[in-house]
């Protein structure tokens, strides 16, 4: 058995409860509050708004990070001094400018309220005359030229992304023209202008094509998503209509039926099932063919969806037989509402060879009880159809203790 001296033992309680403190102490709580004040002020609380505040931010950024290195050509003794420190102000000027019209809100009264055809305009010009007044470090804003047409790619149309293109041409042969007539100072060799010249080119058109390439590859995927949207649309109306009549079938019905029931339950609602079925339908179907069945079916459809009252739901639940949902309904407006709706059917005929043909149907309706799920009123509604079938048949019955 080892012995530890007491001494040691109390050193390592003591770091243990030293180090347990630090892992519980928790930032100040007044340093996220002024961070998200600090962001609200800068770039809005509106997220669009925001979306274009850091994307001007970060145009900035890089224009900073072009100024420093002009100013280390300085530093090197490359470019003048006083001719940097001007440029430098524009710049810093413009991208401000920039910014005060998005983060006030003025640009929003344009098509473009990012403004992003004017930026990577004024970005052009900036790099243009840094190109002018950089003398030999010229080559270190020729990256700065893809940049420029790559923030471009998002925000523009095909057609403004050709202007930018053509006004940077010409602004950079402009730029060149000058260096080569001596008013900057200094002449280049006639091959090394136009190299820069070639290399401006390059990077200007490659540039301009992979843009257009993008935007037609992100337009094509917009599209296609549409095309898809619609497509699970159709899908999901025809897995939830029947075909037939373009009533809902049995599947959206029993969803229905079951929200409503729910709805039941939370004591905001109150609930009538009907359940209709076309009296004498298979003798019609077989005296006169499917065609005359179909039709009969179509026919009681848009009579019934006619008929009904706003928040009411009809819905085929298989064959001659259909459902008829009758939210916070009052029994005696139910059966005034489907007596109404066995008048107009009556008063509907099919012409068929043998002479005209009339349609009735049988009804039998419940009211949702306490402590009754959806599968149990269904079939008590469908033992009053029964019973009104028994009765005669074109008849209204009503499930035992539901009759107002």
């Amino acid at each position: 058995m080892t012995l530890i001296p007491r001494r040691l033992i109390r050193w390592q309680d003591a770091g243990h409860h030293h180090r347990g403190h630090r892992l519980t102490t928790s930032p100040r709580p007044g340093r996220s509050r002024w961070l998200r004040w600090l962001l609200a002020v800068l770039l809005t609380a509106e997220h669009d708004q925001r979306v274009r505040l850091l994307m001007t931010c970060l145009a900035m950024v890089l224009m900073l990070c072009c100024i420093g290195a002009m100013y280390l050509a300085v530093a090197a003794g490359l470019a003048p001094a006083l001719a940097v420190h001007v440029w430098a102000l524009l710049c810093g000027l413009c991208a401000l400018l920039i910014y005060g019209l998005i983060r006030s809100g003025y640009s929003q009264r344009w098509r473009d309220p990012s403004l992003t055809l004017a930026q990577n305009l004024l970005a052009l010009l900036c790099t243009s005359v840094g190109f002018v007044i950089a003398g030999p470090a010229r080559g270190i804003l020729l990256p700065m030229l893809s940049v420029i047409f790559m923030f471009g790619i998002f925000g523009m149309t095909p057609r403004q992304m050709r202007k930018v293109l053509i006004t940077g041409l010409l602004l950079f042969l402009l730029a060149t023209g000058w260096i080569q007539a001596g008013y900057s100072g200094e002449r280049q060799p006639p091959a090394l202008a136009l190299a820069y010249l070639l290399t401006i080119v390059m990077v200007m058109l490659s540039s301009t094509f992979l843009g257009l390439r993008i935007r037609a590859v992100r337009e094509k995927l917009r599209r296609q998503k549409a095309d898809l949207a619609r497509a699970l649309a159709q899908i999901g109306e025809l897995a939830a209509r029947d075909e037939l009549t373009g009533l809902p079938n049995r599947r959206q019905m029993g969803q229905w039926l079951q929200q409503q029931w729910q709805r039941v339950q939370r004591g905001k609602a109150s609930m009538l099932l009907a359940q209709l079925d076309l009296d004498y339908f298979k003798i019609l179907n077989d005296t006169h063919g499917h065609a005359a069945g179909d039709q009969a079916l179509r026919a009681f459809a848009d009579i019934a969806s006619a008929s009904l009252r706003a928040g009411d739901t009809l819905g085929r639940w298989g064959g001659e037989e259909f459902v008829l949902l009758l939210p916070d309904a009052q029994p005696a407006e139910a059966v005034r509402l489907l007596q109404r709706l066995q008048e107009r059917v009556w008063a509907w005929q099919m012409t068929l060879p043998t002479g005209p043909v009339r349609l009735t149907f049988s009804v039998g309706i419940a009211r949702l009880h306490p402590q009754e799920t959806v599968d149990q009123l269904l079939q008590r509604a469908d033992e009053a159809l029964y019973q009104a079938k028994r009765d005669g048949r074109n008849c209204i019955a009503w499930a035992g203790g539901d009759a107002p």
